[in-house]
């Protein structure tokens, strides 16, 4: 498995106006291209939050642990969309109200990346992507607190959650 580096981005403004598109590849090449990306942080009614694992094969944190959904948005969807897509397909979730909590640019060596955050309390049924993902599991505020720093997190998921929500 990897990524489809032919895949179509929209390429946005800091406010999130469609500005253009490119490929995935030209967004991860190191050209700066603002790209949006849709995250929902999942919590379930005990206050744990689900974390993703990456697979190996991803072009971006290779086996690092990550926010429960985030994706980036296909070029003509919103933000809703893509988040209900992305819900979908990596976790298998379909009930549940998102609410945005916030926006922000990202900026790596890497990407730029216009990122819409939302959260939701969830308590059914998660069943991660076996093409997607490898795994994941909720996690409690005292296991984040720990890992924090030493590399297993994403640093973008890392810098977002204390944004957000410690």
């Amino acid at each position: 498995m990897h990524d489809n580096h032919q895949e179509l981005f929209p390429i946005v403004d800091e406010q999130g106006n469609v500005v253009g598109s490119a490929t995935r590849g030209q967004c991860h090449n190191g050209s700066r291209l603002l790209h949006p990306v849709v995250h929902l942080h999942v919590f379930n009614s005990q206050g744990e939050v689900y974390l993703q694992k990456r697979p190996a094969w991803k072009d971006i944190q290779p086996g690092k642990w990550d926010t429960a959904v985030g994706g980036h948005m296909d070029y003509g969807e919103t933000p809703e969309e893509a988040l209900q897509r992305e819900a979908r397909e990596e976790l298998g979730i379909n009930d549940f109200i998102p609410q945005r909590v916030g926006q922000y640019v990202y900026d790596s060596n890497v990407e730029r990346e216009l990122v819409y955050v939302n959260r939701t309390t969830f308590d059914g049924p998660v069943s991660p992507s076996d093409e997607e993902l490898d795994g994941g599991r909720f996690w409690s505020l005292d296991e984040l607190r720990q890992v924090m720093g030493k590399n297993i997190l994403t640093p973008n998921f890392e810098s977002e959650f204390c944004r957000y929500f410690l």
